[in-house]
């Protein structure tokens, strides 16, 4: 075969390898030849929801509205019971409980595909119950009942009453957590059960307050536990080792140890790795009034009062801080309360820095890396900005945040970059939103009626009891007689309740 004869056979054989290989592809599945890429761009935000409830007015149904995080627009809403005075939402962000003015009790979706009126359930309350906190962990319902000192449970939904457990006298409140505790406790002031003296003059109070135990298995209550004076707010921290009782009347922060159920008290003695180790039962918050040449922090900075009066606290896990809103002082308290690998108070437990805020702040958040505070200050109706790193103020006095009416509420996210924190007031309409890039007021978003109470459906900022707890006013909780210039506190429970504010 000549050199002409064998190309000529090459060419034929390419172009049949060609037809076959078309014959081949013809009626085959398109295949494609280039890996599509995916979209690129920042994480998406977190689904979260601001749940307010408002009321327009004692007399007429409330409402509850449910706002998205990413784009501040109302989701969904729906009437709720008449006049209602408390709101909690559970620990998984997808039930609300509020008591109503009616005596009703109601629940109902945290969702925007079931908030809707025909999905909220009523239930009645016994004609003579006076709850004035709520406390809604993963299942059920828990009540700080007056009537009778006790601790309501209810359960199913409608939310109904299984029993009363008998506690202490005066309980204001009760808290806990089924996912990483056995118990519950039940706070009580023991005295001044017209909520009067431990709203007006808690340091006068003689009679120090009781913590109760309760089993949640058992429903049975424990042996109680002495606190300070006018025990006001408690809360745990994320590991469920410590209960921080906040006692308005005695300036201190009372420790529970709930692994052994009392509190943290020892004797000094020596670790399993031979370290020393020294307990806490109690943490003094009040700050000695200095110059401006004395003390520097932690214990205190010019100007300062002798008082606290705490209220309000967060625990913040990535730092394994205490933050705490002191009312009387107008300070916040950021107290070290780690513990070490064998679950006892590391060496530092207890250190205390006071940073001067606002008048009269009612609550606090911090963010979840735990690297700013927000202070929501009842009477100059402002928020504060407190860098927990250095101590420092960095949006406060003539720089604070000017938000609507006096806030009593304040509730943060932080799922991605793009935090944000909620402030609400209960003499106004309007929810304000902050930016924490920014740390400015990114917009307000208007109710019907003024807010009773709002929740984050994911705080994550901290752990404790921030969302699934209400107070009603009084009890150590901030209340104000708005037309009395010298004396700003309520004479009476009922004008305290209506009208919880001071007078602009």
């Amino acid at each position: 075969m000549n050199l002409g004869q064998t190309r000529t056979r090459l060419v034929e054989a390419g172009a049949a390898l060609t037809a076959v290989v078309l014959m081949a592809g013809c009626g085959s599945t398109y295949r494609s030849v280039v890996t599509p890429i995916q979209q690129t761009g920042p994480v998406p935000q977190p689904a979260s929801y601001v749940a307010v409830v408002s009321a327009p007015s004692p007399t007429t149904p409330g409402i509850a509205t449910l706002i998205d995080y990413s784009g501040d627009s109302v989701m969904a809403q729906a009437p709720i019971g008449i006049g209602p005075l408390l709101f909690a939402l559970d620990e998984t962000g997808s039930t609300g409980y509020t008591v109503n003015s009616d005596g009703t009790l109601t629940n109902f979706p945290i969702s925007n595909n079931s908030l809707q009126a025909k999905n909220v359930i009523y239930s009645t309350l016994a004609s003579t119950a006076n709850p004035i906190s709520l406390f809604a962990p993963a299942a059920g319902l828990w009540a700080a009942d007056l009537t009778g000192n006790n601790v309501d449970v209810f359960t199913s939904s409608p939310a109904t009453l299984k029993l009363s457990i008998p506690v202490a006298p005066v309980p204001v409140m009760v808290i806990g957590s089924a996912t990483i505790g056995q118990r519950n406790y039940a706070l009580s002031q023991v005295v001044d059960s017209d909520g009067i003296d431990c709203n007006s003059a808690p340091a006068a109070v003689s009679q120090s307050g009781l913590v109760t135990p309760i089993e949640i298995n058992e429903n049975t209550a424990d042996s109680t536990i002495a606190v300070g004076k006018c025990p006001v707010y408690g809360l745990l921290s994320s590991d469920g080792r410590r209960l921080f009782v906040l006692n308005r009347g005695s300036d201190t922060v009372s420790v529970i140890n709930i692994q052994d159920n009392t509190l943290d008290t020892c004797s000094p003695f020596t670790n399993q790795a031979g370290q020393p180790v020294t307990c806490h039962p109690t943490l003094p918050l009040s700050t000695t009034a200095i110059n401006a040449t004395g003390i520097t922090p932690p214990n205190g900075t010019a100007g300062m009062t002798a008082v606290a009066g705490p209220i309000f606290a967060e625990y913040n896990t990535a730092t394994s801080q205490l933050v705490v809103a002191n009312y009387d002082g107008s300070t916040i308290s950021i107290i070290d309360v780690s513990l070490d690998e064998y679950g006892n108070d590391s060496p530092t437990f207890g250190t205390t820095y006071t940073v001067p805020v606002g008048k009269n702040p009612a609550a606090v958040t911090v963010l979840f890396d735990g690297s700013r505070a927000y202070t929501a200050n009842q009477t100059d109706g402002t928020v504060t900005v407190v860098n927990l790193s250095s101590r420092t103020v960095e949006k406060g006095g003539a720089n604070a945040l000017a938000v609507m009416g006096h806030p009593r509420s304040i509730s943060s996210t932080q799922n991605s970059e793009f935090g944000k924190v909620y402030v609400s007031s209960p003499d106004s309409n309007f929810l304000t939103v902050i930016t924490t890039t920014t740390d400015l007021i990114d917009t307000t978003i208007q109710v019907e009626g003024n807010i009773v109470d709002m929740h984050t459906t994911t705080q994550n900022g901290s752990s404790g009891n921030a969302d699934n707890v209400s107070r009603k006013p009084g009890y150590g909780q901030p209340c104000y007689l708005p037309d009395t210039a010298t004396t700003k506190y309520s004479a009476s429970l009922a004008s305290c309740q209506a009208m919880p504010v001071p007078a602009s």
